[in-house]
Formats: structure tokens, sequence, C-alpha cells
């Protein structure tokens, strides 16, 4: 098992990283195919999204659920343990947008 330093290298190891979040904050709004996350995220290479989701998935944070059809069907939606992480999504996300606030009312207006 891997010795931390402090708690929050744990948490960081799991979520961190430019696009975790936001993948997670997408499957909050529920199940997501893989199309529709990137979509969602224009910036994502497809490669980089499926490695993240591979890197949660086997974190136990999300569930890859496969569906035996033609053409094959693949969604993913949070597990009980990813929506233990609600509650810090939800004041990143709250953060974040006064965080746009505060940098949008500091801008002066250009015309």
């Amino acid at each position: 098992m891997k010795k931390y330093n402090i708690p929050v290298e744990a948490a960081l190891e799991v979520i961190g990283g430019k696009w975790k979040v936001v993948i997670l904050c997408h499957l909050i709004e529920g199940k997501k195919r893989t199309s529709e996350l990137k979509k969602l995220m224009p910036g994502i290479t497809q490669k980089m999204l499926t490695q993240q989701l591979r890197e949660l998935e086997e974190d136990n944070v999300i569930l890859r659920e496969v569906y035996n059809q033609v053409p094959p069907k693949v969604e993913y939606s949070l597990t009980d343990y990813g929506w233990s992480l609600k509650g810090i999504l939800d004041s990143l996300c709250a953060w974040g947008e006064q965080h746009i606030e505060k940098n949008h009312l500091a801008e002066p207006e250009t015309r």
C-alpha cells in the first residue's frame, strides 16, 4: 500500500489532473456514453478521455457498463463510492463560479 504524507495526496491521486473532475461533474448529471462525454469536453482527446475513464474505473469511482448489442453500447456512471465525491465536486463548482465572477468583475471592459 502506498504511503501518503497528507490525506489530500490520496484524494488527488484519484481525482487529480485536468479532466477527471470534469468527467465526474458530467456523470453527476447521469449516465453518459463516451461520445457524449467527448462532446461535452471538446478540448480532450479521445486517447486522454479513454485513459482518464480507465483510471477512474480502476479506482472504483465510475462504473463501465457494456450492453450486449450491435453496435456495442458502453455507458459510464458513478459508483456509490464515486457519489461520495458529490459534496467535494459541488464545492469546487461553487468556488469556480465565484472565481469566474470575481475575475470577470475585475476585468476592465473593452469596446
